[in-house]
């Protein structure tokens, strides 16, 4: 019973602890604006491709994050340093993008450029950014001073989590069509610039946040 419950403990963490950074149904409205032209069809293989991709990615951060950050000599502030400064980069671009409300679904949308895009940027950074990154491997390092058989449940758990995380993505993205359907182009396309504006501002808390914890240790 207790195993059952260290398992279910570090699933409901890993999973109510990524969801807001995350943030599907905020960055499924960015998405959209990326996909713009695409049909439905296809929009629902590329979700489907994304929610596996950052299902595999956060795993795999999960699993060997740490010892890869080691071997390279990386620390935790420096990937939340670079990583914002991505994020940044993404929500300005989205920010900038000319708007055309008037000409229709954009022809250069084609789905091949647009599977071209399925891991970056789609999965990383724009679902799975430097945020997830840190809360993953933060959890991990937590789970690493327990006992060799908690470890290993909890890091089981954690991977539930993250998949319940990836079936969240799946949905989100897939229908966020549905979440714009009521709104004139206008609007929507409001909506899509706040939204990069703000993902602008979480790439720069993120880098602040590193910032501040590389001149902390220097004190």
């Amino acid at each position: 019973m207790k195993n059952v419950s260290l398992l279910l403990t570090y699933a409901a963490l890993a999973f109510t602890a990524l969801l807001p950074v995350i943030n599907p149904i905020g960055s499924a409205v960015i998405f959209l604006g990326f996909v713009e032209g695409v049909d439905q069809e296809t929009r629902k293989v590329l979700a489907r491709r994304i929610a596996f991709n950052t299902i595999v990615f956060l795993g795999v951060v999960l699993l060997a994050g740490t010892q890869v950050l080691h071997f390279f000599g990386i620390s935790l502030p420096i990937v939340q340093i670079a990583g914002g400064l991505v994020i940044s980069m993404l929500g300005w671009k989205v920010l900038n993008e000319d708007a055309d409300t008037t000409s229709g679904p954009r022809a250069s949308a084609s789905a091949a450029s647009i599977a071209d895009k399925v891991f970056y940027p789609f999965t990383f950074p724009l679902t799975a950014g430097p945020g997830c990154m840190v809360v993953v491997l933060t959890l991990s390092a937590h789970a690493l001073k327990l006992t060799l058989g908690e470890t290993v449940l909890a890091h089981a758990g954690m991977l539930i989590g993250i998949a319940l995380g990836g079936v969240i993505i799946y949905f989100s993205y897939a229908y966020a069509h549905k979440l714009t359907a009521r709104l004139s182009g206008t609007i929507a396309q409001s909506i899509v610039r706040v939204l990069a504006f703000i993902l602008v501002c979480i790439g720069a808390q993120i880098s602040w946040n590193g910032i501040e914890t590389l001149i902390r240790s220097l004190r």
